[in-house]
């Protein structure tokens, strides 16, 4: 038994049949790296790219490698390695079995687990949730996005706000550039909250922020699936920095052009308008 799992199954009419699915992974995913995070033992080590890994990203990815893999659909996932059979599939898992491993690391309980299924180049499925609060967060193409904590599922929805100075943005607690800071001050942002993880979309789906902006080109499709779920389904937008159309299950899967998320409207256009101008600029 988990804590997602007593929450029940969340009220989502027709759901797919893989939600049952990726909610069990997620919650067995989030006992374990909970019991990691307790423990005090993380096993913290390097990849290549010098980007930390622990034994939560591992035994994580492990637990829900193990669960996905009883569904027909092949496993996009950061902490394995990607032979590219996934190709040829029209649905495919997109995950992230830690996101925000430099909270976990640092202890800020800003930390989450992403599982996302995508058709045909589109998210339908996204399930982001937030082990240290046990708050889930669920999303199913055209029905709706939901919170799920305390025992019980509320709907959420983004909150519109055509003043992009009176905007509340979002953004990284560990890789805010000055090429970021400078954008917000271009767009006389005076509000911002650093974030860890994807609480930062999870935070605009909710209607507790506005907007969020990266302009990095080391974002992959599995640190956006879910929360393009949740964020679009809550009626809310989410595009590269140059206001392009997010696509997965690609052949590379790296987003090279950023990403603007926000409640929707005028402010994303906005938004989107002065990244195209910063990104010309020298880095």
């Amino acid at each position: 038994m988990t804590w997602i799992s007593e929450l029940g199954p969340p009220p989502i009419r027709h759901a797919l049949p893989e939600l049952g699915a990726a909610l069990h992974a997620a919650g067995l995913a989030a006992n374990e790296a909970m019991r990691i995070y307790n423990s005090g033992e993380l096993g913290v080590s390097s990849k290549a790219d010098s980007s930390p890994v622990t034994k939560a990203d591992i035994s994580s990815n492990r637990i829900i490698a193990g669960e996905l893999s009883k569904t027909p659909h092949p496993i996009l996932s950061e902490e394995s390695a990607d032979d590219g059979t996934r190709l040829d599939a029209d649905t495919v898992w997109i995950v992230d079995p830690l996101d925000g491993t430099a909270d976990f690391v640092d202890r800020t309980d800003e930390f989450t687990i992403m599982i996302a299924l995508a058709q045909l180049g589109r998210p339908v499925l996204g399930i982001i949730a937030q082990p240290a609060a046990q708050t889930v967060f669920v999303a199913q193409d055209g029905a709706g996005a939901y919170r799920g904590a305390h025992g019980s599922w509320e709907r959420i929805r983004a909150v519109g706000n055509d003043h992009i100075d009176e905007c509340h943005l979002v953004c990284s607690r560990n890789h805010l550039s000055e090429r970021e800071q400078r954008l917000f001050s271009a767009l006389n942002i005076t509000r911002i909250t650093k974030l860890g993880s994807s609480i930062k979309a999870c935070s605009i789906a909710s209607g507790e922020a506005h907007l969020y902006i990266t302009t990095t080109d080391r974002m992959k499709e599995w640190d956006t699936c879910a929360s393009w779920c949740v964020v679009t389904e809550a009626g809310g937008r989410m595009t590269d920095a140059l206001g392009g159309e997010l696509t997965y299950n690609s052949k590379s899967v790296i987003h090279r052009n950023g990403i603007v998320a926000s409640s929707g409207g005028r402010i994303h256009e906005i938004a989107t308008s002065e990244c195209r101008s910063v990104l010309d600029q020298v880095p």
